[in-house]
């Protein structure tokens, strides 16, 4: 049990006007007596709770029965971005990951004030939450990513490479999760690619967190870099001088958005653009372009121009 969750108990004891004693503490949490008059120090000098004790009663009480834990003093809009985040979580993590928030709600309800008072699924009725294509990750390896990051231990993976259809045994070294687009991705040292990668989690087969070792995060890997040099969903270090043109039919759209922080517009007199960034994902930047078929042609790089050149010609084979 956490301090926090004691003392909220604790709290609650002592608000039942029952007058705890220090000897009721220790039973019903299973602790030393130092432990209890360290929280009951902690009630009075941190967070100045107006507990106070009676002589006639032989234990605690509030001398304000209205003073409640500023911890539970949430305001409305408070509740209703809690309560996002679980239709959130739920939607685009799975239910697995929504519950224990659920959970939390339902321990919490009981020490709400009385000013505080949202329905859950009336709030809900007004809202619709929309997010596409998902894949689910099991929440049992998000914890071990989080405490790989956290610790930094080793990551033995089996991992699905969905281009070229391959599982491969990998030993990464996390460094970072990313949600972007809907997906939980990681962001890690591979040791098969001796270089930074990012893998989605949903691909990853099977895990095995190595704690009898840790490793050195490389001083010189910066997240904000890899995701500026990156677009889109993928990241990058090594950033190259990206232009491509949109006809007159498509500029509207794109002048419309940001769609890198590097980027430049260069208005042609006909109502086209050039569109001018500096990034190495080349795979993402590739399958974006794809979708624009006609209105898009890639004038740099060169790899890049033949990346999309190749991919086009393969899809009008499937037509002929």
């Amino acid at each position: 049990m956490s301090r926090l969750e004691r003392l909220i108990q604790i709290d609650a004891m002592v608000r039942s006007g029952a007058y705890p004693t220090v000897a009721d503490f220790c039973r019903r949490f299973e602790v030393k007596e130092r432990t209890i008059y360290e929280d009951l120090s902690y009630l009075r000098d941190r967070v100045h709770a107006p507990l106070a004790y009676s002589r006639s009663k032989r234990g605690y009480y509030y001398r304000d029965p209205s003073w409640v834990l500023p911890v539970l003093q949430v305001s409305k809009g408070e509740l209703i971005a809690f309560l996002f985040s679980i239709e959130l979580s739920k939607r685009y993590l799975g239910s697995s990951f929504a519950a224990p928030l659920q959970d939390f709600v339902k321990r919490m309800e009981r020490y709400l004030t009385d000013q505080v008072v949202v329905d859950g699924a009336d709030l809900l009725t007004h809202i619709t939450f929309q997010p596409g294509a998902i894949a689910t990750v099991d929440p049992e390896l998000l914890y071990a990513v989080e405490e790989c990051i956290r610790e930094c231990y080793p990551l033995d993976v089996v991992y699905f490479t969905a281009s070229r259809q391959q599982h491969s045994q990998r030993v990464i070294e996390p460094y970072h999760l990313l949600f972007i687009g809907g997906d939980l991705q990681v962001v890690a040292f591979d040791h098969l690619r001796g270089a930074i990668r990012q893998f989605a989690l949903y691909r990853i087969q099977r895990w095995q967190v190595n704690r009898q070792r840790r490793f050195q995060r490389d001083p010189n890997f910066d997240l904000a870099s890899y995701l500026r040099n990156g677009f889109l969903h993928e990241g990058s270090t090594q950033p190259v001088a990206v232009v491509i043109e949109f006809d007159a039919v498509q500029s509207p759209y794109i002048r419309e958005r940001c769609w890198h922080p590097t980027q430049q517009i260069d208005e042609q007199p006909d109502g086209s653009l050039i569109l001018r960034f500096h990034s190495g994902a080349l795979g993402a930047i590739k399958r974006w372009v794809l979708q624009y078929g006609a209105h898009a042609r890639v004038r740099e790089p060169p790899e890049l121009a033949r990346m999309v050149a190749e991919e086009l010609r393969n899809a009008a084979a499937n037509y002929w």
